[in-house]
């Protein structure tokens, strides 16, 4: 059983196949998902739910994207405030800093993760955390703005140092690895992965990006999520079926936290 932490299926690259996409991941033991509620940009910000609709295995999140940071308006606010109050989200995300596209202004990056941090905050909702060439800033923030609120939340595709990693679990984050960890030049992260304690674990595809070896150059999709599994699995020299077994039990953690003792599907009692 296997559990993808990071979904982007309301992408227009799944039209055309959207439900075999999901059936796919159900015949590949994914029995889990995240759909991340940035959409294609804030005029989107029910995507996650539309996913989730009819789905109790998948779990919504709401959020702004640093890339479309300079779209945020007040309305779009209002709107996450609204849909916070939905007990089916289960996080703020993906929301964060991004310099290395710098598609938004960085000040207007800075300004849109804080104010989606607050709102997070005021619904007890943990966050997940996009981070790209800015882990300096983007520590310091959460240092200073949400360690102390012990939501936590997610580090989404990590890409950082083993120093970076350590201060976001200092935080409360787990720290997810996406098909990036299978790449061959990929050394450095395979050693930052092989040093995450088990129980701070995840995985993800990040769909339609990001494939995994041996699906590298074709549209990714949560049923190739086993792939990364088994990467982790040979990194920290174990079987498959025990990188399996701790990340899923992370990942339903994790979408319970806004519920504490919430009841998830198949989970036991």
């Amino acid at each position: 059983m296997f559990a993808d932490s990071h979904t982007h299926l309301e992408f227009p690259e799944f039209d055309a196949d959207r439900e075999q996409v999901f059936a796919r991941a159900l015949e590949s033991g994914v029995h889990y998902l995240i759909a991340i509620g940035s959409g294609t940009g804030p005029h989107r910000l029910q995507a996650g739910l539309e996913m989730a609709e009819g789905r109790d295995w998948v779990f919504p999140t709401i959020g702004i994207h640093p890339h479309e940071a300079r779209l945020a308006s007040e309305e779009h606010f209002s709107e996450l405030a609204r849909l916070a109050a939905d007990r089916s989200i289960v996080a703020m995300g993906e929301i964060g800093l991004d310099y290395h596209y710098d598609h938004s202004p960085r000040e207007a990056q800075r300004a849109v993760f804080l104010r989606q941090m607050d709102l997070a905050k005021a619904a007890g909702l943990p966050i997940i955390i996009h981070c790209r060439e800015a882990w300096p800033d983007c520590l310091q923030i959460l240092e200073e703005r949400w360690k102390r609120t012990e939501f936590g939340g997610i580090l989404h595709c990590f890409s950082g140092s083993l120093q970076d990693a350590i201060r976001g679990l200092d935080c409360g984050f787990y720290v997810s690895f996406a098909g990036n960890l299978t790449f061959p030049k990929a050394i450095d992260l395979r050693k930052v992965a092989k040093d995450i304690p088990k129980d701070r674990l995840l995985i993800e595809t990040d769909c339609p990006f990001l494939a995994p070896v041996p699906r590298r150059g074709k549209r990714n999709e949560p049923s190739f999520v086993p792939f990364v599994a088994q990467k982790l699995a040979e990194i920290h020299g174990v079987p498959v079926e025990d990188i399996a077994g701790y990340t899923t039990r992370n990942f339903l953690r994790f979408v319970a936290i806004r519920n504490e003792g919430r009841r998830v599907p198949g989970q036991a009692s």
